[in-house]
């Protein structure tokens, strides 16, 4: 999704895009008892994405800042996914991180998801940890049921809670499409989608 500014063994600085999706549809299959739903739905990637720049730090502090001057919350995803991934490896390295925010919030669009999966896909390759597809999204399941969709790569079919993954790729691939994408003043939470009568259960 981005390129390297040297070659892997000594890369100090990524930019990588973190695309928007779509959901072609929805259907709710079910719940768990942690209060995760179960779905089924088509996610599609569009080229519409916020941009984060990473600079690896000798030190293990893990800092970032909003390059359009918006304040940003203590903990979010994007801290919380480089923290994460310093727990599950040991590594003591750290990381700046420079945002451009460009996806809205409560837009249904998975911003802050792909925000995390490009975090932890930029510090695999910037800290050499040498981790897995599969293992990056273990630990992105742990931060929220999007996020592993977005370390696919591709549009995909997606069930469970959103961690079984099926690429629409080769002949299954979705055909070119345009969408004009609006979003309101006023955003809506995730809980009122999946409380809403109007969606389809199975």
């Amino acid at each position: 999704m981005g390129s390297a500014v040297t070659s892997a063994s000594t890369t100090q600085s990524l930019t990588l895009p973190a695309p928007a999706k779509l959901n072609l549809f929805l259907h709710v299959t079910g719940r768990r008892a942690d209060g995760y739903h179960l779905l089924e739905s088509v996610f599609m990637l569009i080229d519409w994405h916020d941009v984060l720049h990473f600079e690896r730090t000798v030190s293990n502090q893990i800092s970032r800042e909003d390059l359009n001057g918006v304040a940003l919350p203590a903990d979010d995803l994007i801290t919380r996914a480089a923290r994460a991934l310093q727990q599950a490896t040991g590594c003591t390295q750290g990381v700046h991180i420079g945002i451009e925010k460009r996806l809205p919030a409560q837009a249904g669009l998975g911003g802050g998801s792909s925000d995390a999966a490009s975090t932890l896909m930029a510090l695999n390759r910037l800290w050499n940890l040498n981790l897995s597809r599969q293992e990056l999204q273990s630990i992105g399941l742990k931060l929220g049921a999007d996020v592993p969709f977005f370390l696919c790569g591709h549009s995909a079919w997606v069930s469970g809670i959103g961690e079984i993954i099926t690429p629409l790729t080769g002949r299954n691939a979705l055909p070119e499409q345009q969408f004009l994408v609006v979003k309101p003043e006023q955003g809506l939470e995730t809980g009122k989608i999946f409380s809403s009568e109007f969606l389809k259960r199975i």
